[in-house]
């Protein structure tokens, strides 16, 4: 019976060397690597990237790079380790494994694992983790799935989710988050919210929201925010409206948009008086 060794990592030449600066060796339980009890120790007999390295491209290591390393070296392993007791090893297996065999860790109990998969599932099998306790889980999961699929998240508890959605949603189905309850997400829905549901975002709550309605919204129409208690939303009015709207701008109580009225009303005499010359 072959005795079981404790492994100092040995330096190697080259492109395998350990960074310099590299955190030591330790086994992922703690104390050192131990190769005699690992299940590929017959790689230790191999040169180069055929084989592994303690300190440099390990499955047992703590330290996330080096099993990353030692995946990269042999991606086909990837299927061998998803019930590894380590999520980092679980996590970084995902990585490689055959995407056949990643729903198995949709219910895995480490985000950095589910994370994992979230970025490789099939988008069939997607969906299954639109209802993940992690909000970064959410999040890649509303970068990935089809449009369509979206309205499933809609009301996501986190708003950076939500903003996703608002980013990607069909727009026969947007409207649907005009009034969603944090104004980042609203500012979403206006950017793309197509005629008649985006003037009814005029009346939105927040000036950020109204400015962005009014840089949109058809000019005739940008008297309905011609009043708007915010100067900024005023002044987009001011930038677009057509001359009717734009005169009862002339004494606003801002001179920022006062002064785009003058200049907007200058510009459209000397056109008129170029015409006429």
């Amino acid at each position: 019976m072959m005795n079981a060794a404790v492994i100092t990592p040995t330096p190697r030449v080259g492109n395998l060397r350990a960074p310099a600066g590299d955190i030591p060796s330790q086994h992922w339980q703690g104390g050192p690597v131990n190769c005699g009890n690992c299940c590929y120790i017959d790689l230790r007999a191999l040169p180069g990237e055929q084989g592994c390295e303690p300190g440099h491209a390990c499955m047992q290591d703590v330290y996330a790079l080096r099993i990353d390393r030692f995946f990269r070296w042999h991606p086909a392993r990837g299927d061998e380790q998803l019930t590894h007791a380590y999520f980092e090893v679980r996590a970084i297996a995902a990585r490689h494994a055959s995407v056949f065999r990643l729903p198995t860790l949709i219910d895995d109990p480490d985000e950095t694992v589910r994370l994992q998969i979230a970025l490789r599932l099939p988008l069939a099998q997607l969906i299954r983790l639109a209802k993940d306790p992690h909000r970064e889980v959410r999040i890649r999961v509303a970068q990935r799935l089809a449009p369509i699929a979206l309205a499933a998240l809609r009301d996501d508890p986190d708003y950076g989710v939500r903003e996703l959605v608002a980013l990607r949603l069909p727009l026969a189905i947007l409207p649907t988050m005009a009034t969603d309850a944090d104004r980042a997400v609203r500012m979403r829905v206006a950017q793309r919210l197509e005629m008649p549901a985006l003037l009814r975002m005029a009346d939105d709550s927040a000036p950020e929201v109204r400015r962005i309605v009014a840089e949109r919204l058809p000019a005739p129409l940008l008297s309905r925010l011609a009043s708007d208690a915010d100067w900024r939303v005023r002044w987009e009015v001011a930038q677009r409206a057509d001359a009717a709207t734009l005169d009862t701008l002339r004494n606003d109580e801002d001179e920022e948009v006062r002064q785009t009225v003058r200049e907007r009303q200058a510009r459209e005499i000397t056109r008129i008086g170029g015409a006429h010359g």
